[in-house]
């Protein structure tokens, strides 16, 4: 990955903290995140790829995903309170939104969706984007 993008500060899995042993509680701390302090769900987002992609943090324990809350500015007790109180909430969000996206045909992570249409499956060079989007531009001027 870091070859394809040099701006992605990618380490391959190198420490010794277990491998994460699935995506749903961090996906789970993202909506407590956007549900809790909104205006920090971006930075969320991106603490969480770097906590994984560069970091190699666990990030399916519950313990790391308050850290990084804190390590945004988010209170990490108020976090696992939440997680506690709502957790299957969260849950079943989490999983109706993957069912869309299965049942929109998506079956890839990363998949980016350009003008609501075309899905771009996988990580991809940035020319591919830019190739597909000059593609619908000239699609759209011709009609």
């Amino acid at each position: 990955m870091a070859d394809l993008e040099p701006r992605a500060d990618f380490q391959p899995w190198a420490t010794q903290n277990a491998p994460p042993s699935g995506s749903l509680p961090a996906q789970i701390a993202h909506k407590v995140v956007l549900s809790e302090w909104p205006e920090m769900a971006m930075d969320m987002h991106y603490r969480l790829l770097k906590a994984y992609f560069s970091e190699n943090r666990t990030v399916s324990n519950w313990d790391v995903l308050a850290d990084l809350v804190s390590s945004i500015g988010g209170d990490s007790d108020h976090f696992l309170s939440v997680v506690q109180e709502k957790r299957e909430i969260f849950t079943n969000t989490v999983i109706s939104e993957h069912n869309e996206a299965i049942n929109q045909g998506i079956t890839a992570v990363p998949t980016v969706l350009i003008n609501n249409v075309l899905p771009v499956p996988g990580a991809q060079e940035t020319e591919t984007y830019i190739n597909w989007i000059g593609r619908i531009i000239e699609r759209t001027e011709e009609t």
